[in-house]
C-alpha cells in the first residue's frame, strides 16, 4: 500500500466517477481502475461498490477511505513543517468560501493572490458552513472563509473582518427620510433574503421578530432585492462591500442605519485546530488586506498577521 494509492482512492470517493478522477489525477480511467483493484486485492476488501450508474464506498470503504485521508494529510504535514521552517511558501492551498462572501471578495482576492504568490497552487470551492466545516475535519480543504459564530469541535476560528449592513430605500422612501432609524420605516415594507440577511449577529434584530407587522418577502439574491425595491418600493439591508456594485444612481439610495439596530457581520477564518501552515494562512490574510475597505480587517491581523499557537 502506498500514499499514491491512497490518494487514488480519495479522488475516487471524491469525484464518484472512474473518468473523472482520472482526469484530476492526471492517469487513464484503465490505470485507475486496475489499481483499485489491486489495493482490493492486497487488503482483502471491496471498497468501492460500482455498476454502470454509480460508484459509491462500501461499509469497510468508508472507513478506509476516512483514514486514508488521515495518513495522507499526515505525510504532506512533513513537507509543510519542513518549507515553513525555511521561511518558503509553495504547494497547494485549497481554500473554501462561503456563497454569501463569494461575489464580494473573489473576484479581487483571485486577482491579488495569482500576482503576489504564483508559486502557490491555489484551489477555491464555494461551499455552505455545514459543508465547508465538514470537509476541513476530513482535510479536503486548508481553510474556510465564512461568516463568524460557526464554531465546532476540532475547528478553530479566526475573526477576519467585520462589515456593516447599509439601508436600500426606494426613491418614494428616502426623499422623507434624510436619515434611516428602523422603527421609523414600521410601515414600509421590508425586503429580505433570509440566508443572507438574517444570520446571526448579522442585521437589525427585528428581521427575526416578523410578528411585528411587518411585510416581508424572501428573495435569491442582494442584486434581486435591490431590484424589488427600486420595482416596488419599500427598503432591504445590504452589505458594506456591495456599495461599488450599485450604479451611480442606486448609490443616491443608500442610508447609513443610525441608533443601536445591530447592524453588521462578522467573517472569520476557520481552519482544523492542528493545523499548521501560519505562512500560507498569512498568504490569506495578506491578500485580503490588498483590496478591503480601511477599517474593516481585525485590527490584530493589520498589525500582526495571522498567528498560530
Amino acid at each position: 500500500m502506498t500514499l499514491q494509492q491512497l490518494k487514488y482512492i480519495m479522488a475516487i470517493d471524491r469525484f464518484r466517477s472512474f473518468a473523472k478522477a482520472a482526469e484530476a489525477l492526471g492517469i487513464s480511467q484503465p490505470t485507475l481502475s486496475a489499481m483499485l483493484v489491486k489495493l482490493e486485492e492486497e487488503l482483502e476488501v471491496r471498497i468501492f461498490e460500482r455498476t454502470n450508474k454509480r460508484v459509491v464506498p462500501t461499509a469497510i470503504g468508508a472507513g478506509i477511505i476516512r483514514q486514508a485521508e488521515r495518513a495522507v494529510r499526515e505525510a504532506e504535514r512533513i513537507t509543510e513543517l519542513v518549507n515553513e521552517s525555511k521561511g518558503e511558501i509553495s504547494g497547494s492551498m485549497v481554500l473554501s468560501v462561503g456563497p454569501i462572501i463569494a461575489p464580494y471578495i473573489l473576484p479581487r482576492f483571485i486577482k491579488h493572490y495569482l500576482e503576489d504568490y504564483p508559486q502557490v497552487d491555489l484551489s477555491i470551492r464555494e461551499m455552505k458552513t455545514e459543508n465547508m466545516l465538514d470537509a476541513l475535519l476530513r482535510g479536503q480543504v486548508d481553510a474556510g472563509i465564512a461568516v463568524s459564530g460557526n464554531g465546532r469541535r476540532g475547528i478553530y476560528e479566526i475573526p477576519l473582518y467585520t462589515e456593516n449592513f447599509w439601508v436600500y430605500l426606494a426613491e418614494s422612501c428616502w426623499r422623507k427620510l434624510p436619515v434611516f432609524s428602523p422603527e421609523k420605516l414600521e410601515h414600509e415594507q421590508m425586503w429580505i433574503m433570509k440566508e443572507a440577511q438574517c444570520l446571526r449577529e448579522s442585521a437589525f434584530s427585528f428581521c427575526k421578530a416578523r410578528a411585528r407587522g411587518h411585510h416581508l418577502y424572501e428573495a435569491g439574491s442582494i442584486d434581486t432585492l435591490i431590484r424589488i425595491v427600486d420595482q416596488n418600493g419599500g427598503y432591504t439591508i445590504i452589505p458594506e462591500m456591495h456599495l461599488s456594485m450599485l450604479t451611480n444612481e442606486q448609490r443616491r439610495n443608500v442610508r447609513r442605519i443610525e441608533g443601536d439596530s445591530l447592524s453588521q457581520r462578522r467573517v472569520s477564518l476557520y481552519i482544523k485546530e492542528d493545523y499548521i501552515r501560519e505562512r500560507m494562512l498569512n498568504t490569506l490574510a495578506n491578500t485580503l488586506l490588498r483590496f478591503m475597505p480601511k477599517g474593516m480587517m481585525e485590527e490584530r491581523i493589520v498589525k500582526y498577521g495571522i498567528k498560530l499557537e
